[in-house]
């Protein structure tokens, strides 16, 4: 789903879309519109502008996206960090600017469809770098004695989705096929009670994975 609030431009998105063989069920041109829309027709992605009538994208973000709703691609002309962190918080998987060109954003919703975190080059380490700051405070979910444990496999997966990895390379990494990969995440997100990968991202460096040596054992992983 394609939601834009410049005819041509939607227009254009969704013809490039289909073309490369995404079948659009829906386009919007404004925030209550593209909710509506969304609901109706549960996109497994939903390309989404910020700056929309009615009510703004990351509030759209906010009110579609979860554990049942579509995976949201955040398609902006604004490349502000501002705009970029309220997309990310809001739940949105990536954010690609629209200076992009048509092979970067079919690739973009090619890999976002797949569970990837997707961001235009130098906006993925501001993302990182924000996770960080948040989780310089009191992590409430570490050290319960009641805490969820991880198999070694589910942690060293956890540890590669904190580092940045795409699950294309972190099945390369750890010579498992992407499937496997998206088992592990779907499960670390099931014992954890997380929505979404950013959800994951930020879970992992509260607990210190995204630092830790790769060869070192992980604290309270079952093995």
């Amino acid at each position: 789903m394609v939601v834009d609030d410049h005819p041509m431009w939607r227009d254009a998105v969704a013809r490039d879309l289909a073309e490369a063989g995404f079948a659009v069920v829906a386009t919007a041109g404004d925030g209550p519109q593209a909710v509506r829309r969304a609901r109706a027709t549960r996109p497994d992605v939903l390309v989404l502008d910020l700056n929309l009538p009615g009510l703004p994208g990351a509030r759209v973000c906010q009110e579609v996206a979860g554990e049942d709703g579509p995976r949201v691609l955040v398609l902006s002309a604004s490349g502000e960090h501002t705009d970029v962190l309220e997309a990310v918080k809001a739940g949105a998987t990536g954010y690609l600017v629209k200076s992009a060109g048509t092979e970067e954003l079919i690739d973009a919703v090619h890999r976002t469809a797949r569970g990837d975190a997707v961001f235009t080059p130098g906006l993925a380490g501001l993302v990182l770098g924000e996770y960080r700051r948040l989780a310089a405070g009191p992590a409430p979910t570490r050290g319960k004695p009641d805490a969820p444990r991880l198999t070694a496999r589910e942690t060293e997966v956890l540890r590669l989705v904190a580092k940045g990895l795409s699950y294309k390379q972190i099945a390369e990494r750890l010579v498992i096929s992407h499937r496997t990969v998206q088992n592990h995440v779907q499960n670390t997100l099931g014992k954890l009670q997380l929505h979404n990968r950013v959800e994951l991202v930020r879970y992992a460096i509260e607990a210190g994975l995204d630092e830790e040596d790769e060869t070192e054992g992980t604290p309270g992983a079952e093995r």
